[in-house]
């Protein structure tokens, strides 16, 4: 099974969790770009799995292989399956996953061994893409960052709306601004852990040296362009972009972001829309912050259904799951951002 997304750079992402491998292609290049490959397994070692007490133990190297250039075409073997992990789930669906929706749409025709096409595993393609993506924008002074902004209530800093340069992370390992931030959250985790369960949370996600001018009006604006990308990263459940929901508090009076001259140039002096106006950059930080759900395989007894028999029956999940997927989805979500905002800027090419 593939996805594929994307009007100038077209990238599609092809496998499943527990096949021999998952891929990408990309697709919109006038040439094959220089890549920096060293620098590209860095950032896939920021996401990849087993490597944090508060991530999957699955152990997977994630080591990108370039297969093709024409188009350019890279794949990651899966060698860490353990399939057998998911023979009772294969008609009980899980509560909280595609398993259901996936049998109703496609019966037994995919091999949903831990989630399959639907599974986060599907996110190490998308940040091949990305990393690419963010080598291309970082020659043009383009510089995405992104942070855990909360876990379970408990928050970090935001980002400076008004930053001229990303400010560094506490810990790479574990994504902060704010040292200080980072114990609370991790007893969040380590809580829902021993209780068998499961926590979500939000990244925070930022650009700067965005030009001014990128994107257009209704279905072509920059929040219309990233926004599926990064609802196609697994387990989110919310985007919003500068001030999003908290915008519908205030008085436009509050909202609205004054306008002033500095060194020659147009900028605003608040940020709430968070380098966007009319769906069009404005030359400020671009902000977003993407809402993840709870990790839904719990070691907990669940209430499913048998779907051959149609009876409820009691579930218990095995194998090796995130207890909270916000800590590896910081590069995911950078990586969605790249991929957007170059493709954004080929338009304009």
């Amino acid at each position: 099974m593939q996805s594929t997304f994307g009007k100038n750079l077209r990238i599609t992402i092809d496998g499943g969790s527990h096949e021999e491998s998952i891929g990408v292609t990309i697709e919109g290049f006038k040439e094959v770009p220089s890549i920096d490959m060293e620098a590209l397994q860095r950032f896939m070692d920021r996401r990849a799995p087993g490597r944090s007490p508060y991530a999957t133990r699955r152990r997977e190297p994630d080591i990108p292989e370039l297969v093709s250039r024409d188009p350019l075409r890279f794949i990651i073997r899966n060698t860490d399956r353990r399939s057998g992990d998911y023979k009772n789930v294969r008609h009980t669906p899980r509560p909280g996953h595609a398993d259901y929706t996936a049998y109703v749409k496609y019966h037994d025709r995919i091999n949903m061994a831990g989630g399959g096409p639907f599974s986060a595993r599907m996110t190490a393609p998308l940040c091949i893409a990305g990393g690419i993506a963010l080598q291309q924008l970082a020659r043009k002074g383009i510089h995405i960052g992104a942070h855990i902004y909360a876990i379970h209530g408990r928050k970090d800093v935001p980002f400076d709306p008004l930053m001229e340069t990303l400010p560094p992370l506490a810990d790479p390992a574990f994504p902060v601004l704010d040292p200080a931030a980072a114990p609370a959250m991790k007893q969040a985790i380590e809580a829902a852990m021993r209780d068998r369960d499961s926590v979500g949370g939000i990244v925070e996600a930022a650009a700067v040296g965005l030009p001014a001018g990128l994107g257009g009006p209704m279905y072509d604006g920059v929040e219309s362009v990233l926004s599926p990308i990064f609802f196609g990263i697994p387990a989110v459940k919310g985007v919003t972009f500068g001030a999003g929901f908290a915008a519908a508090a205030m008085r436009g009076s509050e909202n609205n972001d004054a306008f002033r001259i500095q060194d020659g140039q147009v900028v605003t002096a608040t940020n709430h829309c968070g380098g966007i106006l009319g769906g069009i950059t404005t030359g400020m930080p671009l902000l977003a912050q993407i809402a993840f759900k709870p990790t839904p395989s719990i070691a907990r007894e669940q209430q499913s259904v048998d779907l051959d028999k149609l009876q409820e029956v009691p579930l218990v999940i095995k194998g090796r799951h995130d207890p909270c997927v916000v800590v590896r989805a910081v590069p995911i979500c950078e990586a969605a951002m790249a991929i957007g905002l170059l493709d954004l800027m080929m338009e304009e090419a």
